[in-house]
């Protein structure tokens, strides 16, 4: 039986052109970048070269990126580095309640610390109200932090707006980027981005690398103490393998986007269509235009998720109900709640995210396989 893959939400594969580039610092070029003999400057070169692919694939300058061990990391030294440097400016943070734990909780451990935050509500696609927005923030707003693109639901929100209400109002802007870098165009000049969030392993890249981007001129501080390391922002060894399959990757996703979105969108239009029509009781989560390429989120009238996917894994397909951050938990996603549903909809959900490997083949047995399982638990009730 042949496996199907479609959980690239979650993770993706290391391509092989990415490898290949990782596999010499692993060996022959293992010099630590912070010494200053030969392998140790060939390391040091490896990092300012993955370091301006990064920058050019936003469009940032290279010394406004800092590479961490992933996105948690990186929203963590963006929010908690921003917050502490600048609470004499103020004390209030503002977020949105459809973001990523690593997001939510980091604000709720800088609330036990006297931050004050605003976790702002959606709409039933996913959007967060720009005028909501706007009358939350206050004199002490120093931080307004919004993902560009939703991890469960794949809402694109509109950040080049949320971008130009933070200029005016002379307040930062972080975006949680993690699931948008790879998938679509991202210009952090453009859309007024301050700092920005992202990781390696959902666009080609290993896992445990991910960078911060934090605009030039901004004030931050560092939350692991060490060595000098990443301008004395990020403290450790820095890790150079993974640092190079992480430019090699971005590079590649920034030169095939177009291509892959096509590519993408046609799987995901094509699911969804057939789904509606063929399958009763289906509802589609998040918004079908400004929504990630690959992802079709849905809610399934008379199914509960463990129960579905068993039975996909059972006939070879890999997906799953949502964050895969989330997946230790009984609770019903805090996304799918915050739209509207009820917990007997949020329970009974459905994530298919499409990648690279992924075929319109693919998409026509997933939809038979879907139209089978489906009907069979409906029956067993």
């Amino acid at each position: 039986m042949k496996e199907i893959y479609v959980d690239h939400s979650a993770t993706t594969y290391v391509r092989e052109e990415v490898l290949k580039e990782m596999l010499p610092y692993f060996s022959e070029k293992f010099g630590n970048a912070s010494s200053q003999y030969s392998i140790g400057r060939d390391a040091k070169k490896a990092l300012d070269i993955a370091r301006h692919k990064v920058a050019d694939a936003i469009n940032s300058d290279f010394d406004e990126i800092y590479f961490t061990s992933g996105g948690s990391e990186s929203d963590n030294l963006i929010i908690k580095g921003i917050s502490y440097a600048n609470k004499n400016k103020g004390n209030h943070i503002i977020t949105s309640k459809i973001e990523h734990p690593a997001v939510l909780n980091t604000c709720k451990a800088l609330e036990k610390q006297g931050f004050k935050v605003t976790y702002l509500p959606v709409d039933e696609h996913g959007f967060v109200k720009l005028e909501e927005l706007r009358n939350a923030i206050n004199e002490s707003t120093i931080l307004i932090s919004i993902m560009a693109a939703n991890n469960e639901i794949g809402t694109l929100q509109n950040i080049e707006e949320i971008g130009k209400i933070a200029k005016f109002k002379d307040v930062y802007f972080h975006t949680d980027a993690v699931q948008a870098i790879g998938n679509v165009i991202i210009d952090v000049k453009k859309m007024n981005i301050d700092a920005l969030s992202m990781s390696a392993h959902k666009f080609y890249g290993p896992k445990g690398i991910g960078a911060s981007y934090i605009k030039k001129g901004i004030k931050f501080d560092s939350i692991i103490d060490g060595g000098h390391q990443e301008c004395s922002k990020r403290a450790g060894t820095e890790n150079v393998p993974a640092i190079v399959g992480m430019g090699k990757a971005i590079e590649i996703a920034s030169s095939e986007i177009e291509d892959y979105n096509k590519k993408l969108i046609n799987l995901r239009d094509y699911t969804i269509d057939k789904v509606i029509s063929e399958i009763e009781g289906i509802k589609i989560n998040g918004d079908i235009k400004y929504r990630l390429p690959g992802n079709v989120n849905l809610s399934i009238e008379g199914v509960e998720s463990e129960s579905l996917l068993l039975m996909l894994d059972m006939k070879g397909i890999c997906a799953s109900s949502g964050s895969a951050c989330t997946s230790g938990t009984l609770k019903p996603s805090h996304v799918l709640k915050a739209i509207g549903l009820k917990d007997n909809e949020a329970n009974g959900t459905l994530r298919i995210s499409y990648g690279y490997i992924n075929t319109i083949d693919d998409a026509k047995i997933i939809v038979d396989v879907l139209k089978e399982v489906i009907n069979k638990l409906r029956n067993m009730k």
